[in-house]
Formats: C-alpha cells, sequence, structure tokens
C-alpha cells in the first residue's frame, strides 16, 4: 500500500523539463485535463511540499506549465516523475457509478460466486477503458479485469470489496 493519506487523490505527475527557462511538463490525471491547474496548489506525496503552477500551454501528451520557484532546466528535471495530489476536498464529489482510483486500490475482488480472485494493486488506461490489475494468493501473475459495468457490476466501497464477472479467458 501506499504512504500517501487516504484524503489526497493523485491528478498528475511531473514528466520533467519543458524547455530551458525553468518550464516543466505536466501530465493531467483529471476527467477534463486542464482543471488541474484549479486546484493548484497541489501537493508532493509526503502532503507537505506544495507546487504552485500556472499551465502555460498544451504540448504532446501534456501541458507546459511554471511552477512557483522553478526558474531554471535543471530544478525543472529534478522534479521529474513528482506526483502531485490535491485533498479530496477540493475536488468534485463523483455519481455513483465513478470512482477515485485510489478509492479501488486495495479493494478485494471476489467473483460472483464469493470466491477470493485478488486485490486491487492499481488502475492501468492503455488508451480504451480502464484496467484494474489484481494480485492476490493463487495468482502466478498480474491479472488485468476490465473494469467496466459487465465485468465488474458491483463495486461497494463501504465493505472494501468488488464483485467481478470476468470475461473467460482472464483468469
Amino acid at each position: 500500500m501506499s504512504d500517501v493519506s487516504e484524503d489526497l487523490i493523485c491528478v498528475g505527475a511531473l514528466a520533467g523539463s519543458f524547455g530551458v527557462r525553468g518550464e516543466v511538463r505536466l501530465k493531467s490525471f483529471c476527467a477534463n485535463a486542464e482543471e488541474i491547474e484549479d486546484y493548484s496548489p497541489l501537493l508532493g506525496a509526503d502532503g507537505q511540499t506544495r507546487y504552485t503552477l500556472a499551465i502555460t500551454r498544451a504540448i504532446k501528451g501534456g501541458f507546459a506549465a511554471r511552477i512557483v520557484d522553478v526558474e531554471t532546466k535543471e530544478q525543472a528535471d529534478a522534479l521529474k516523475g513528482v506526483q502531485l495530489y490535491a485533498p479530496r476536498d477540493r475536488l468534485p464529489s463523483l455519481p455513483d457509478d465513478e470512482f477515485y482510483h485510489a478509492d479501488l486500490i486495495g479493494l478485494e475482488v471476489y467473483d460472483t460466486g464469493g470466491t477470493l480472485l485478488g486485490r486491487v494493486k492499481a488502475v492501468q488506461n492503455y488508451g480504451a477503458d480502464d484496467l484494474l490489475e489484481l494480485h492476490g494468493p493463487g495468482l502466478s501473475a498480474t491479472v488485468l479485469l476490465p473494469f467496466t459495468k459487465a465485468a465488474v457490476p458491483t463495486v461497494d466501497l463501504s465493505q472494501g470489496r468488488i464483485i467481478a464477472d470476468p470475461p473467460a479467458g482472464v483468469f
């Protein structure tokens, strides 16, 4: 599990410098990518380090942005890989059938017959639908379960579990 507080949601990441004047490459994980700026200042994984940012323009794969006190290419490069978090209470409420990835990670996954299939380690997206990355006893390798209504009919956050009806061949 992560050391990040449950009160923080990862909304983006820094991918290094953009140009030579201290701008950073910003990758947004928000549904509306440009809204990441609305949550500034953002926090680092420690919940203490603050990143006040302003998007300067859209670029391939994200945005170019300025961060307060980052003025050189070297300073921007040093931030490569930093994940950016926003406090949960600053994010919009979601409809009943939508979830923040952070809320799914760690949930146990059962099949419709009640057999434990594994636990959600991560949520991946390779361009189509989200995939739940499952790990657990009896699994010799990572299993990627499509996060669709057909394959995952029930997500019960209060009980900390997911009921899945995996497509044939997934397990």
